[in-house]
């Protein structure tokens, strides 16, 4: 088999849809020998905010001398991103080996009366089989979708169960509550872990700390009032929190610093754990975790697509806001960075997420809106019928603010035909001032990354 034959196979899984439940990979595992038993987790739930946090951490423990493995999705830039050790993506041969080694197990399985496994479930399976093999001293994974039915939730050896923000998104799949949504990703929360968690609303404070006392494990908040940003720009912040003075991140956006704070509890709860297992084992082993190795990680720490500036002259961001709380986000990192400009954007979204949300929160901000089809035509909304959308909105707006009247003609919105002439017309377009946003889905910020020539690469 080859890398590409390898890729179609997986393509041909991929019919078999998304499903939720963990009796499928638990069968897999098992016909692999349940390679997730060897290793130790760092697992991660939440809405926004997982793979930076993912990024954060992995790159953190690589300073300090660990073997760490990290498993992502969605990717941004490449295929292969989705599994790493040490920020290294796992090559196109040995990727393909293990796709091998996986199939046969399929085989065996349906051969046995055995549902046939997603190409999540696949993917999850052959992360783990190349985890064990390089002998990952820690696995940093993010899930993906929700928590307690995650094929990643199939681990049993979790030593931090971790939250990000959590917010409404998936609604029907996860819940119909901000509740119901928490309490489905609490179900990564396993006896014997630490739960650590972004600050985060009242109501999944207590869903959290409700799933914890059931497991009989301690839980720690980031405390957002600890946090002192000392330096801010699109380029990167810098900030102290707690014991951690002046560390400087590369990533940009308010929500970055929370993100990092998050990560700073985590690196908390791990020292705890090894002194711990020190006392235990009656060693006197000193803890790994200098200064020096934290702030070199999070210096170091790369995680494209998230208020990342790819141009300067006009300045051109692309980020993978693609729920109502991301817009929010993004738009106050806006305004903060870049008050009195006007904005020009590139939109893509799902049409199963809650795009007119979307819209109504970033289009106060627009001046010019570029709205293109994703990559996935299955899942895209159609270019002119988001168009649709923003113009039916802006009529709304500007029935209740006089400087947004039609007459005035102070907007347009446009639907292009390719992404390569949205681009092209924008930077065209674009006054001096002007700053470019790409937003919407994370599904196709590497091609824009391409396009503009940040990326040498996208690995389709």
């Amino acid at each position: 088999m080859t890398y590409e034959e390898a890729r179609v196979y997986l393509d041909e899984v991929s019919k078999y849809g998304s499903v939720l439940g963990l009796d499928t990979i638990r069968e897999l595992l098992y016909e692999l020998g349940n390679p997730q038993n060897d290793l130790k987790f760092i697992h991660i739930a939440g809405t926004n905010g997982k793979g930076s946090v993912l990024a954060y951490i992995s790159t953190i423990l690589s300073e300090t001398g660990f073997h760490v493995g990290r498993y992502v999705s969605p990717t941004v830039i490449g295929y292969l991103e989705k599994i790493q050790i040490n920020g290294n993506w796992i090559s196109e041969k040995v990727f393909t080996e293990l796709v091998e080694e996986v199939q046969r197990a399929i085989v065996r399985m349906e051969t046995n009366g055995k549902a046939s496994p997603t190409v999540f479930e696949v993917e999850t399976a052959i992360a783990f089989l190349y985890f064990q093999r390089e002998h990952c001293d820690y696995v940093v994974l993010e899930t993906g979708l929700g928590g307690i039915l995650d094929a990643t939730n199939i681990i049993s050896n979790t030593k931090v169960a971790v939250f990000t923000n959590i917010s409404r998104d998936h609604m029907g799949f996860l819940g119909n509550t901000l509740e119901e949504i928490t309490e489905n990703k609490a179900g990564i929360i396993k006896p014997g872990c630490v739960v650590v968690s972004a600050a985060q609303e009242e109501a999944v404070r207590k869903v959290l700390k409700k799933a914890a006392d059931k497991n009989h494990v301690p839980i720690q908040f980031a405390e957002p009032d600890k946090v002192q940003v000392l330096d801010e720009s699109y380029h990167g912040q810098t900030f102290s929190y707690k014991q951690f003075e002046n560390i400087h991140i590369p990533l940009a956006g308010l929500y970055q610093i929370q993100n990092a704070a998050t990560a700073c509890e985590v690196l908390l709860a791990l020292q705890r754990i090894e002194q711990t297992e020190n006392k235990c084992e009656k060693t006197s082993k000193k803890s790994v975790y200098s200064m020096e190795a934290i702030r070199n990680g999070f210096l170091k720490t790369k995680w494209k697509g998230r208020f990342t500036c790819i141009h300067e002259n006009p300045v051109f961001i692309v980020d993978g806001a693609h729920n109502e709380d991301a817009a929010k986000q993004l738009k106050k990192t806006l305004e903060r960075y870049f008050p009195q400009k006007q904005f020009i954007f590139i939109m893509g979204v799902f049409k199963d997420k809650e795009y007119e949300k979307i819209v109504q929160i970033m289009l106060p901000l627009a001046k010019r809106v570029y709205t293109i089809n994703l990559p996935n035509k299955d899942r895209t909304l159609d270019a002119d019928l988001l168009k649709q959308v923003i113009e039916k909105n802006w009529e709304a707006t500007a029935t209740k603010e006089e400087s947004l009247k039609k007459s005035d003609k102070s907007y347009e919105v446009c639907s292009m035909p390719s992404l390569k002439n949205t681009i092209d017309t924008a930077i065209c377009q674009a006054k001096e001032d002007d700053i470019i946003v790409a937003f919407g889905s994370l599904s196709y910020l590497g091609d824009v990354m391409r396009l503009v020539g940040k990326v040498e690469k996208i690995e389709k």
